[in-house]
């Protein structure tokens, strides 16, 4: 039942990137000929209008097929006929739906079980947090360069360096100090530096809404922070997971409740968004980046250069996608 759950959320969560994708293309007068959530085999197709539409059997992601995606295809309803505005909107749409959804799911989350923001309502005696100054009623607003929009984000960011001096920024009022906090470790081999959280139970709709941002931007920064740390040599790949992880994941968050699913759906929200704006070939930034391009030069890119670029793009992500299904598979990440 768990398993069924995690992926009806991940497929929504495709629903909503290609269905972005859909309603600009249909906005901008470009036919749509395929619509498809799921990859590989078909299993279900049905046609309307124009459009067919098809579920396929591997639920790991989707696509929109538009009339005019080549030079072979011209006339009205083209997408190459569209001025680059209008196809940058297209192909932004996917990503900025995943971002709505992620906004719409942490809003309910908040809304109904509260929420921790980045202010101190205790200060553990004797701790680092104590021993450098700070005090209940601050803030902590930066760790290390890190913007930190919630108290996950100052866990995380003290776990991760490992014990090594911080240098963190604290507001008092309107005022802020710059601190260097050596962590101590706690009973679990944890780096902590001995603070808790102001913890918000009843919070109203603006204070949701606020807290839906915040939380957004969080997984957004930890997500670019995930990747800066990746290619930085920092990590390896088998701290990362593919297909199989998410879903391994995915059915572990719904074995404790629904909530804890869509805290995870929200996530991976986050993630499909930034991980697709990303300007490499064949991801929606690597299209961005293709018309940003024209848009600047006022020149259209040669078709041979921009079909090279998105056939490499695709087989290095194919190639990347099956690498990390086969680590999934017989060297799994340790949950």
């Amino acid at each position: 039942m768990e398993l069924l759950l995690s992926i009806f959320a991940f497929g929504l969560l495709v629903l909503g990137h290609e269905l972005g994708h859909f309603a600009l293309a249909k906005m901008n007068g470009v036919r749509v000929l395929e619509f498809s959530i799921g990859m590989g085999p078909r299993l279900l197709k049905w046609e309307r209008n124009e459009t067919t539409y098809s579920l396929k059997a591997l639920p790991i992601g989707g696509s929109v097929r538009m009339y005019g995606e080549t030079d072979e295809e011209v006339g009205e309803g083209s997408f190459l006929s569209k001025n680059p505005l209008r196809k940058m909107s297209v192909i932004a749409a996917g990503p900025l739906m995943n971002l709505v959804m992620a906004l719409v799911i942490l809003f309910v989350i908040s809304l109904n079980l509260g929420f921790a923001g980045t202010s101190i309502r205790e200060v553990i005696p004797g701790s680092p947090a104590e021993a450098a100054g700070i005090r209940p009623g601050d803030e902590i607003v930066e760790i290390n360069g890190q913007r930190t929009y919630t108290f996950e984000d100052i866990t995380t960011y003290i776990a991760f360096n490992g014990g090594d001096e911080l240098e963190v920024i604290v507001r008092t009022g309107d005022t802020d100090r710059v601190l260097s906090i050596v962590p101590m470790k706690d009973e679990t081999g944890r780096s902590i530096i001995g603070i808790a959280p102001n913890y918000v139970e009843k919070p109203g709709i603006l204070e949701s809404v606020s807290s839906s941002f915040r939380k957004a931007l969080s997984l957004v920064n930890q997500t670019i922070f995930s990747l800066k740390v990746l290619f930085g040599g920092q990590a390896s790949l088998n701290d990362f997971g593919g297909p199989v992880t998410i879903f391994r994941v995915s059915t572990e968050a719904a074995k404790v409740s629904l909530w804890n699913l869509a805290s995870f759906a929200a996530f991976l929200s986050v993630n499909l968004a930034v991980l697709n704006l990303i300007p490499f070939p064949a991801l929606d930034g690597g299209w961005l980046l293709i018309l940003l391009v024209e848009l600047v030069t006022k020149k259209k890119l040669p078709e041979k250069f921009v079909g090279i670029w998105n056939t490499i793009g695709f087989v290095v992500l194919m190639s990347f996608m099956a690498l990390i299904t086969f680590k999934d598979l017989f060297f799994p990440v340790q949950l």
